[in-house]
Order: C-alpha cells, then sequence, then structure tokens
C-alpha cells in the first residue's frame, strides 16, 4: 500500500499511537506530518508505503485550527492540562479581544512552549519540564495568517478561527493574547480542520480504518501519492527518458521550459508518479524519487 490516509485524530490518544495503528493494519512503513498534542483532535495526515519519502517535500504545510481561549488563568503548558501559573482576573469584552488580535496577524514573533517535543540535548523539552529542570526557548519567526473572533463559549471563552503557517503553537498564541490583554489565558480546546491539501470534511476516523482493514478495503481509503502536490506543475516523460526518471537520473529541463531555477514540478510515466524534480540550469534534478531504491 502507497499513499496518504487522511485520519481524524481524536482527543487523549498521541500523534504517534494514530500512525502505529495504521502501521499494524498496513504493514507498511508509516509517518505523520503535523504532530498534535495528545488532547488536541483533527486533520492528522498518515504517509503510508512509499508516501512516506514526501514528509520533507510536501508544498503545502500551511494548517487551519478552530481553537478556544479560556480566560480562566494562565497554566504552564498553555493548555487545560496544565497547572494554574497565573490566576483569573477579568474576562474581556469582545471588541476589546478584536482590537488585541490586530497585533498577532501576519508574521510575528512566538516563544515555543516549555512542553513541547521541541528538544534540547536530544532530550524532548517536555521531558526536561516534567522533571523540574529549566527550559529555555528562543523567539522564532511564524505567520499567522488569518485570526477571527468567532462565538463566546460560556462565561470565560471564545472560540478562535486561525490559518497559519508550520510550527505555530496554537497554545502559546492563547497565552500570549491572554498577556496582551493583562487576562490570563489558555488553551481549552484544539481542532485541525486542514493541514496542506487534506481538509477535516474528508478524513476518517480510527474507527473507520480499523472497520475497513477487517472489511479489506483499507487501501481504497487511501489518498493518492499526487493528492498533496497538485500545486506542482505536472510533466510526463517521453518514452526515451522514462528509464532515466525510474532511476532518479538526471533529465533535461526543456523538457518543462518555463520552469524556473529552484522551482519544483512532478514527473511521471503516463499515469505514475516518479517524484519530484527541481531546475538547476539545463538539468532537472531529482528532489525525491518514489519508484527506485528499498522501503527500509
Amino acid at each position: 500500500m502507497n499513499g496518504f490516509l487522511n485520519l481524524l485524530k481524536p482527543p487523549g490518544m498521541s500523534s504517534g499511537a494514530c500512525a502505529a495503528v495504521v502501521k499494524r493494519l498496513t504493514g507498511e512503513r508509516v509517518g505523520h506530518a503535523g504532530t498534535l498534542d495528545p488532547e488536541a483532535a483533527g486533520v492528522l495526515p498518515i504517509m503510508v508505503g512509499r508516501a512516506t519519502r514526501l514528509l520533507d517535500h510536501l508544498p503545502d504545510k500551511s494548517k487551519s485550527y478552530a481553537a478556544e481561549i479560556a480566560f480562566s488563568g494562565a497554566t504552564d503548558t498553555q493548555d487545560a492540562q496544565g497547572k494554574v501559573t497565573e490566576a483569573a482576573v477579568r474576562v474581556p469584552e469582545r471588541e476589546e479581544i478584536e482590537k488585541a488580535l490586530c497585533a498577532f496577524r501576519g508574521m510575528i514573533l512566538q516563544r515555543p512552549p516549555a512542553y513541547s517535543a521541541l528538544k534540547q540535548n536530544g532530550v524532548p523539552l517536555y521531558a526536561l519540564a516534567r522533571k523540574g529542570q529549566a527550559v529555555e526557548t528562543k523567539e522564532r519567526k511564524t505567520e499567522i495568517r488569518s485570526l477571527e473572533l468567532q462565538e463566546k463559549t460560556g462565561p470565560d471563552g471564545y472560540m478562535l478561527r486561525v490559518d497559519c503557517g508550520s510550527g505555530t503553537y496554537i497554545r502559546t498564541l492563547c497565552h500570549d493574547i491572554g498577556q496582551a490583554l493583562g487576562a490570563p489565558a489558555h488553551m481549552r480546546f484544539l481542532l485541525r480542520t486542514r493541514h496542506g491539501a487534506f481538509s477535516v470534511a474528508d478524513s476518517v476516523t480510527i474507527e473507520e480504518t480499523v472497520q475497513a482493514a477487517e472489511e479489506g478495503r483499507l487501501e481504497k481509503l487511501l489518498l493518492p501519492l499526487d493528492w498533496p502536490l497538485q500545486a506542482l506543475p505536472r510533466i510526463v516523460l517521453p518514452e526515451k527518458y522514462v528509464k532515466a526518471g525510474r532511476n532518479g537520473g538526471k533529465l533535461p529541463a526543456g523538457l518543462i521550459p518555463e520552469l524556473r531555477d529552484g522551482e519544483k514540478c512532478r514527473v511521471y510515466d503516463e499515469n505514475t508518479l516518479l517524484g519530484i524534480v527541481h531546475r538547476d540550469g539545463d538539468v532537472l534534478r531529482f528532489d525525491v524519487g518514489l519508484t527506485g531504491g528499498s522501503e527500509e
């Protein structure tokens, strides 16, 4: 089996555990894109078989979320699972929040949370934080493409809709919004509604995946290898270049003259995706090949 499973990750299950279930059901090498915290839910693309080779080559890694910000206090994990570090002082009015959100749109600086999967000297930060060890993270740039305040949720919460670039921490965003308002806050709920080309509307649950495997139709749930690559131009190789293409060899750039230096495109042998290439002067060089080599 080769392709992508657009999985709807349930809350209470780690991204790695979800991938392990799919590995057991398919018997193939698997990987996942865009780790979700265990208590978060939503779109988790699982790569099966040769699709694992595409992990670092997906052209669109932007994401969309529905998140609840709770002005009931700040926590050490910046979500509802942590210990309260700053007590609630007030719940801001909608107009006040709307005004504050302006500063969080576009390119912003974020300091990743101490309780994260980022590593320090090879050790995940959350493991150090749980032991009470000091954890320092550096600010880094991230992009918030869209940030909208939606309905109020109970006495102290609001829903947010966020479109962002890769590497954005939504719980940090909620924490920072609270700090800007002088009203300590954390993230109470998170649903990822989109990851690049994968949408929650087209996702399948763990239960549906297991049932499909039991009924011998799991492969039908897999999206094709080129599903997340549609934004890239496409060329079909003439017969005399197929062997080189299947072996990951250099190809003449004249096959797609409109491609500029450094730009990428998909390469096919008829309907079979061979891989992704980029233009390097007069040749096309493979960034990743999908037909040659071992899966191990």
